[in-house]
């Protein structure tokens, strides 16, 4: 039992909160078969009955690529020379972009992001997961026409900004219909291809500024915003044919539409139990109208919603803060580091690929361990590399140890992008109720941003050669927090593998410890009930 149930001589299973008795709420029953077969369903059983879900929830994290490319892109161009020579001063008969604007610049993307994220809130309630991101496909073909035809690094910067607010929507909308389109044995899988999209954009930003690193005209670096082009037109031709998330239409009381949504997701020839799936996402919509009777951002922060925010809010923010920022300076950091512009920018290029190799094996790794596992491993081993990276730059005179740091930020690379990277839109996916998801995915969106906007503004100034110059010694100030965000994970972080969204909300309703969700068992507490009686 949790904390704070009580259990009448009949076994039924009560809950007391003020003077609302959520009583049989809490417990599976009405939805108990479908439960049951979704946790029985295997990996590749699911493939085959909801093919078109799988394609539709990668459709959708194109959105997500057009994130990633951009954050990248910008920052791979401060060691791209004909940028440097177009928008930088000299320092010491080189050329570099000021911290200032290099702060600028950086910042575009994220207070877009945060202003976007919580903007979107509203229209993904009113308007649906589709039509939301439609218009901000439409958004971003235009402000792309900004960043293309700046001729000033004022306007380039603007463009970044207005252009981030999309931005901002796409990476709320792409595991929110993730999650809501598929059964419970792909929601890992599929949630984490968010963060695989993430890195396609930043390994096809770099595999551009590679590319035209050695061209000295303006095209070096106006070919790579034209690219930016390709992606919201995809999406527009796409999404007239794609389903609705069926949870948003169960919200508007289209029933029947949510029917033939689930029709679409799921395969002719191996049709799943439409109608059980049906009941499952209208019991689970009611629980939560229960435990919810609205909304709004404010209800994010009530109740057991308190700790489902935090969690939320925590994953998403450690992506920043115990690290991350030093993949998005990954060219310029292997410069500083002692490397050579050519060497920086396929060491860059070598960095984004290890991600997309670690965001393919986290699949795999999801199949036999929990998010919990893999997430906590992830920070351990990450902790440690940040430390050694900063202890080597005191031995940076010597060429050995400047590989070296240049391969363990490959190595940490790898790591995060096997664990803490798609393993936390993984989390934030499945952790937050399904009628607050957009707007508790919106507020860690915009945290998560808003600490991005600090380090943005930091970054510069710790590893410009005419400021701090720390080069590889940010990583004691990394490990330091990475650290810290370990013991935090360690209590916090709940094992949310193989459970229902209506399991999870009756697990926080009952406040069952973080580390107890593993062995928490709804369905067999369910039968020892009925035999007691």
């Amino acid at each position: 039992m949790g904390v704070n149930d009580d259990v009448t001589p009949s076994g039924q299973v009560h809950e007391t909160r003020g003077d609302m008795n959520k009583g049989g709420l809490l417990e599976i029953d009405a939805t108990r078969e479908i439960t049951t077969a979704e946790h029985d369903l295997g990996f590749w059983a699911a493939v085959k009955q909801y093919p078109t879900a799988v394609f539709w929830a990668m459709f959708f994290c194109i959105a997500v690529i057009m994130a990633g490319f951009d954050a990248q892109l910008v920052t791979s161009f401060y060691a791209l020379p004909a940028f440097q020579q177009r928008f930088g001063n000299q320092y010491n008969g080189e050329w570099e972009i000021s911290a200032p604007w290099q702060t600028g610049l950086g910042m575009g993307n994220p207070i877009g992001q945060v202003l976007g994220a919580l903007a979107c809130g509203w229209p993904l309630e009113k308007l649906g997961r589709k039509l939301t991101l439609a218009i901000c496909c439409v958004w971003s073909i235009c402000f792309v026409f900004v960043q293309f035809f700046s001729t000033s690094i004022g306007m380039l910067c603007a463009g970044e900004i207005l252009g981030g607010l999309a931005y901002g929507f796409y990476v709320v909308i792409a595991p929110t219909y993730a999650s809501e389109i598929c059964p419970l044995a792909l929601r890992g899988v599929l949630t984490a291809s968010v963060n695989l999209a993430f890195v396609i954009g930043q390994f096809i930003a770099q595999g551009c500024a590679a590319g035209l690193e050695s061209r000295l005209d303006e095209w070096a670096y106006k070919a790579p915003f034209a690219i930016q082009w390709v992606w919201p037109v995809i999406l527009l031709a796409g999404l007239p044919f794609a389903p609705e998330s069926p949870y948003w239409l169960i919200r508007k009381n289209r029933k029947d539409d949510a029917r033939k949504s689930l029709e679409k997701l799921s395969s002719s020839k191996h049709r799943p139990d439409i109608e059980g799936v049906l009941v499952m996402i209208e019991q689970t919509d009611l629980l939560e109208q229960e435990l919810e009777s609205t909304t709004t951002y404010f209800d994010c922060f009530k109740g057991a919603n308190l700790a489902r925010t935090e969690i939320s809010i925590m994953v998403y923010l450690i992506q920043v803060i115990g690290g991350n920022p030093l993949i998005g300076y990954a060219n310029f950091f292997f410069e500083q580091a002692g490397l050579n512009s050519a060497d920086a920018f396929n060491m860059g290029v070598g960095n984004t690929a290890l991600g997309f190799v670690g965001t393919c094996l986290s699949w795999p790794l999801m199949s036999y361990f929990g998010r919990r596992t893999i997430y906590n491993s992830g920070m351990v081993f990450m902790t440690i590399l940040l430390f050694i990276i900063g202890f080597l730059d005191f031995g940076r005179s010597h060429s050995g140890a400047v590989w070296a740091q240049a391969t363990l930020m490959d190595i940490w690379t790898f790591t995060y992008q096997m664990t803490v990277g798609p393993i936390c839109f993984v989390i934030i996916s499945e952790i937050s109720s399904t009628r607050l998801r957009g707007r508790t995915i919106a507020i860690t969106t915009a945290v998560q941003a808003g600490a991005s906007i600090i380090f943005t503004v930091a970054m510069p100034y710790m590893l410009n050669s005419d400021q701090a110059n720390w080069r590889g010694k940010a990583g004691f100030l990394f490990g330091a927090i990475s650290l810290i965000c370990l013991i935090w994970c360690w209590f916090r972080i709940p094992e949310s593998k193989g459970r229902t969204f209506e399991e999870l909300d009756i697990l926080f309703e009952r406040k069952v410890p973080a580390r107890k969700f593993k062995d928490y068992d709804l369905l067999q507490e369910h039968d020892t009930a009925h035999l007691s009686s």
